[in-house]
Parts: structure tokens; sequence; C-alpha cells
């Protein structure tokens, strides 16, 4: 089989390229290389948390790889047969469990025999999926389409010291899968503000929550601080849900070193005002999430925001693997229609 080359500096540059490089060759069987991986970031190379995607790919699939170390520009991966199984990987970092789920998800989804996995590391990092999205937001829609996928959070990893552990189940697809049409304008059943904290003062919490309140005028019942216990680390998250008629999308700020409690809330409020202001029911990192189940599946349409480079690139790398259709039109101001033609 030819083997695809991949320039890992095109659109965005970053590590989406490799992941869904990684997804797509282990479901199709067709080999890459890639080159310049993640050169369009400060650190170029494979981070740990890419190389625990990359041996997490070829772990299911008996893959024989090259490059395989911490700063590699370039691999090779040649994949073999899937295998549904028991697994359980470890990204020795805060780097994104979610972000090693995304890349062995596509093959394990379409198996007809149920796989458990195991991923340790971070589970609510700035640059990643955090649990709670995955869970909440990622997964329901995919539930939509006819996967069958289930994630418990053992343990939570802050970044920057992670340990964090995920159990995700995923049981046979069902055997027709459904086209997903997210359409509908935005009607908002409901939004609530959850502000977390571990090992750190539970002041922090209501100090976000008043922030949110303030600005987005919610009432008190709205309003939640949940204090999170097991984890190796301090850390601090804010999200916003907004349940809608198809989807429940949240919005997120993370807590940092030396970052007022305000500006963490800033960071999720900022994200919902620019979601409710389009009216599209799939915001911009669900947006990029879907673009391979959908792939994958029976296709559709969804309306979202105006796409990221980080989501044009990634429709490009998955139209290396797959013969697949892409169109993007606009709607109204801000609100695009993507449509995935199988």
């Amino acid at each position: 089989m030819k083997t695809i080359k991949i320039d890992g500096s095109v659109g965005e540059g970053g590590g989406q390229i490799l992941r869904t490089s990684l997804g797509l060759s282990v479901v199709t069987g067709k080999p890459f290389t890639m080159t310049n991986i993640r050169s369009g970031r400060a650190k170029s190379g494979m981070m740990r948390q890419h190389l625990a995607c990359l041996r997490a790919a070829a772990q299911i699939c008996d893959a024989k790889i090259s490059g395989d170390e911490i700063g590699s520009g370039e691999i090779e991966f040649l994949p073999g047969k899937v295998k549904s199984g028991d697994y359980r990987f470890a990204v020795g970092s805060a780097g994104g469990t979610g972000l090693v789920l995304q890349t062995v998800l596509p093959a394990l989804m379409l198996e007809d025999k149920t796989s458990t996995l195991i991923i340790e590391g971070g589970t609510h990092n700035p640059w990643a999926p955090p649990y709670d999205f995955i869970e909440g937001t990622f997964l329901p829609v995919l539930k939509q389409i006819g996967f069958n996928i289930d994630i418990k959070l053992d343990r939570a990893g802050f970044f920057p010291v992670g340990g964090g552990r995920i159990a995700i189940t995923i049981n046979p697809c069902k055997k027709t899968l459904l086209e997903l049409n997210l359409v509908e304008p935005v009607v908002v059943k409901l939004t609530k503000a959850v502000a977390k904290v571990s090992n750190l003062p539970n002041d922090i919490a209501w100090r976000e929550l008043k922030r949110v309140e303030s600005r987005l005028k919610l009432e008190q019942e709205q309003l939640i601080s949940e204090e999170v216990k097991g984890s190796l680390g301090p850390g601090n998250i804010v999200a916003i849900h907004v349940e809608g008629q198809q989807v429940t999308e949240q919005f997120f700020g993370f807590g940092m070193k030396d970052q007022s409690a305000q500006k963490v809330a800033d960071q999720a409020v900022d994200e919902y005002r620019d979601y409710v202001s389009v009216g599209a029911p799939v915001g911009r990192h669900l947006a990029d999430q879907l673009l391979i189940p959908m792939a994958l599946a029976k296709g559709g349409e969804f309306y979202t925001q105006k796409l990221t480079e980080h989501t044009h690139t990634n429709i490009d790398t998955i139209k290396k693997f797959l013969d697949v259709q892409f169109s993007v039109r606009d709607v109204s101001k801000g609100k695009v229609s993507v449509c995935v033609d199988v």
C-alpha cells in the first residue's frame, strides 16, 4: 500500500495533525510518514503526550514505528490489524489524557468487540479537552450518531502536576450509524457555572463564581462550587454549562499560577458570550472533535462559529486518509455550516 506523506508544518502546524493521522492510519490500514512534527509550535517535535499518542496507536494495531522519541520531528507508522482489548496508557506528565483517547478512539469504536482503556496523565489542562468536556459534551453527541462509549474519572489530574486517571469502555457501535444534523438555533434551556478547586482554598471558587454571576446575571442556584478530592496536586477550573436542544456545550477557564480568580472566570465567560452571540449549536472545540466521527459514519451537517485554523487543518488531514468531502459555507454573520458528505 502506498505510504501517505504528511508535512506537519502545514496549517496550524500542531499536534492535531499527528493525532488525526495516527487515528485514521489505524482505521484505514494506510501507512504514513510525517516530517516537521509540530514545527508551528515554540518547541517543535514530539513532547511526552505526543509520544504517548504514537505508542498507544501502535499498541492497538501492532504497528511498526520509527522516530518514537521525545523531540523527534519525523516518524514512520506502518499499521497492522486493530485489536480490541484491555489497554493501559500512561502519558507520564500532565499531558492530556483526552488527546490519547482522541487518537485511539476512531479505530476501537468501530470494532465489534468491547475495549476498556485506562489512561493516566492530565485530565484538566488548558491545551487539551478537559474530562468534563469529553464526558458532558463530546460523548453524548457521539451517542446520537450510534457510537457507545462510557467514561469515568478515577482521579483528577490538574496542570501542572497531572497524575490523573480516566477509565473508558468502548462498546460496539450500532450496526446502522446515523447522519448527524445539528443545525437548530440555540435555545438555551439551562445555564450553570461550576468552579472546581483541588488542594486550594474554596474561596477561590467562590470569587470566580461571583465574577460569573456579575457578568452573566445568574441566579444563586446556578452557581456551584466543588472541591475535588484525591488529586495529586493543586488545580482549578471554571466551567459554564449551556444546555441546548441538541447539544450541551461547555466553556472553560483554567487556573494558572499568578492569575487572578477574576481572569479565570473571564476566560469562560468570554467564550460563552461569543458562542451565544452566534447562535450556532456547536462550539468551536466540539466542531473540531466531530469531524472524524462524522466522516466515519453517515456524514451530516452542523452549524458552528467561524472555523479556526486548527479545524481547517484537521479537515485537510482527514481527506488524506478518507474519501470524504467537506463543504464550509457562511450561513449568517459569524455562523458557518460544515457539511460532511461520505
